[in-house]
């Protein structure tokens, strides 16, 4: 028999008294006029917003309280004799720093010991990029730097003029060198010798005396950056750059400078005018975003603090040696930063050399309309000098070291960014002051040596029909990256340069064809996308090698093209470009291009905020944006 369902029923103290409350939260509010009904909720949310504050504020100093504590755990700590007392040798018998103070400051750095040595010098794009892409206790990694911080280069124009503040750009390269429990050395290093792997650094002692020293590596990485090319142009001395953060101060002084010394009454019209002329050389990004951070600051901040006679009187100049600014840009890009800057009254001077610089006036060549060049002079306080990169000293001295280095402009690598002429797998380069060497056609004997092998002919007499050549051009593909986009119709190529139509290809004839393969390859651009790319290629290829590393021990493998075994070779892939040009910016992305206002200048913005290198820029950066929008950009020098 089912027994019966008996629904349960509430006493009816319980359904009186429930009921009682509907009816109450139901029919107060109605009782209520709208007005005091919005008070009410004011007041409540008020309430809820001051107790959820007050909450984070008492949260934030209970944090802020724990972080003052003291460690006892740096009492007695262990330092090797062999850090303190380091032992000499070399070819110049200097002390060799085989073990580091901080190596025995815990287990894990101990265990990092008799790790592979890898020695990166400099904390640009390229070593933060590889530094974050390695993984831990594969090698025992040491930064060697003259600078003691990673600096974010692209918004460098805006901290010239205060738009943001120079430490929103700098982030502590120690931070980034302990998430791979690595060593940093503040050193410079002046030569390599390559046959002991011995690095040589140099360093100024409390006393103002150069020690140098040696630092053994197993793996070397140098990503050194770049100087400003001088063009052969006389008087740079008179001129500025904007390479560090030094630069971008000794900027931002100087315009204010010119500021203050125009409204003395001792300053005359002329000299007034020569004052307010700023002047830049070079229309590539970096020139063209100092034009228009200089303007913007000139244009929204100047009348709050200075005469306004000062405004009517600046004027910025861009000096352009090709026949648009941003030539390397969608040309509808270019064309409308020069319709931007002609509607904001920046001046600029294409198809123009600059022939020297004198401390107050530069003088440049121009065509005019007929097709003759003019020297012209144009009176100036202020040049910035942007105009590409050339070798460092450090560089310099690498490339005449070794005799298959004949780029004057940067050091060469293979497509694994090996530096050339060096032991294979022990030297690297990246960033702006390496270049890709595409040698394609010097490389054709080393892609027919299997084919010859196979049909016993020597590869410069043997000829390849279509099949074979679709397997050669597999093999450059992997060894050329950048050349696959000129191999995509095999079969039009093979047609073009089988001269004497008989299906095949002989030695000749396959040698002109990758012949004009590396004439169309251009060199990559000298920007932080590529150091970056590269940096994080090195760190996945050094994972790769400490990986298999175990295996090619047991099988006594030594010697040999490793790099090449455990991994691809560097492919490059563009992003796309983008440019602050004065309250707009400018993006091009594989031949997509797009131009605009505010919106534009958000979304720019939002890349490089992206891009910053820790959480700690990301704030510092919304902060400084927030500030000049309240209070306008700070006009004074320090």
């Amino acid at each position: 028999m089912r027994p019966r369902y008996t629904p349960y029923l509430h006493p009816p103290s319980l359904r009186c008294h429930a009921r009682t409350a509907a009816d109450l939260s139901a029919e107060l509010p109605n009782k209520r006029g709208r007005v005091v009904r919005g008070l009410y909720r004011l007041f409540a949310w008020t309430g809820f917003f001051i107790l959820v504050s007050g909450g984070l504020v008492v949260a934030f100093f209970a944090y802020d309280a724990s972080t003052y504590r003291a460690d006892n755990s740096y009492i007695d700590i262990p330092v090797s004799v062999s850090a303190l007392e380091p032992r000499r040798g070399g070819p110049k018998n200097l002390p060799i720093a085989e073990v580091l103070v901080d190596d025995d400051d815990c287990d894990e750095m101990q265990k990092q010991k008799n790790k592979p040595k890898l020695v990166i010098l400099g904390s640009g794009w390229g070593s933060v990029a590889l530094l974050k892409s390695l993984n831990l206790d594969d090698y025992h990694i040491t930064v060697v730097s003259p600078v003691n911080y990673f600096l974010f280069t692209p918004m460098l124009p805006s901290a010239t003029v205060g738009t943001l503040e120079l430490r929103s750009l700098v982030e502590p390269i120690r931070r980034i060198v302990q998430r791979v429990r690595g060593h940093f050395l503040q050193a410079e290093a002046v030569g390599v010798e390559f046959s002991e792997r011995l690095l040589e650094v140099q360093q100024t002692d409390a006393n103002g005396v150069l020690q140098h020293f040696y630092l053994p590596y197993d793996k070397l990485v140098i990503g050194v950056g770049s100087t400003s090319n001088p063009h052969g142009v006389k008087g740079l001395e008179n001129c500025f750059f904007l390479k560090s953060i030094d630069d971008a101060r000794n900027i931002r002084n100087r315009i204010l400078q010119n500021l203050e010394r125009a409204v003395l009454p001792t300053t005359s019209d002329e000299e007034r005018r020569r004052l307010l002329s700023f002047v830049v050389s070079g229309g590539g990004p970096t020139g063209v975003e100092f034009a228009a951070e200089l303007f913007d600051m000139l244009n929204e901040d100047l009348g709050r603090s200075f005469p306004k006679i000062l405004r009517n009187e600046i004027s910025v100049h861009v000096i352009q040696s090709r026949g648009h600014i941003l030539n390397t840009y969608d040309e509808a890009l270019s064309k409308y930063a020069e319709a931007r800057f002609a509607h904001d009254q920046v001046e600029v001077l294409t198809n123009s050399r600059v022939k020297e610089v004198r401390p107050d006036k530069i003088l440049f060549t121009q065509k005019d309309e007929n097709g003759q060049t003019v020297t012209k002079e144009l009176p100036m306080g202020f040049c910035l000098w942007s105009t590409g990169v050339s070798q460092t000293d450090f560089c310099k001295r690498i490339s005449d070291s070794l005799p298959v280095q004949t780029n004057k402009h940067a050091l060469e690598t293979d497509t694994h960014l090996r530096l050339n002429g060096t032991p294979l797998g022990s030297v690297y380069a990246i960033g702006d002051c390496s270049t890709v060497q595409n040698n394609i056609a010097d490389h054709l004997v080393h892609f027919l040596r299997s084919l010859a092998y196979q049909k016993g002919k020597d590869p410069e007499i043997m000829k390849i029909s279509f099949a074979e050549w679709r397997g050669v051009a597999q093999q450059v593909k992997k060894r050329f990256p950048q050349a696959s986009d000129h191999l995509r119709r095999l079969d039009r190529l093979f047609q073009e340069y089988d001269k004497d139509q008989n299906g095949t290809l002989d030695f000749g004839e396959l040698h002109e064809l990758l012949t004009q393969i590396d004439n169309k390859l251009t060199s990559l651009p000298a920007t932080a996308q590529r150091a970056h790319q590269q940096g994080q290629y090195l760190g996945k290829k050094f994972n790769k090698l400490a990986a298999a590393a175990p295996g090619m021990l047991a099988n006594e493998i030594f010697d040999g093209d490793l790099d090449e075994a455990v991994y691809k070779a560097f492919d490059y892939h563009h992003l796309g470009s983008l440019a602050y040009i004065g309250n707009s910016a400018v993006f091009d992305y594989n031949g997509l291009s797009f131009s605009g206002g505010l919106l534009a200048v958000y979304l720019w913005r939002s890349v490089y905020f992206a891009q910053s290198v820790s959480m700690r820029t990301r704030v510092l950066l919304a902060m400084d944006w927030s500030k000049r929008a309240l209070f306008g950009r700070d006009l004074m020098e320090f």
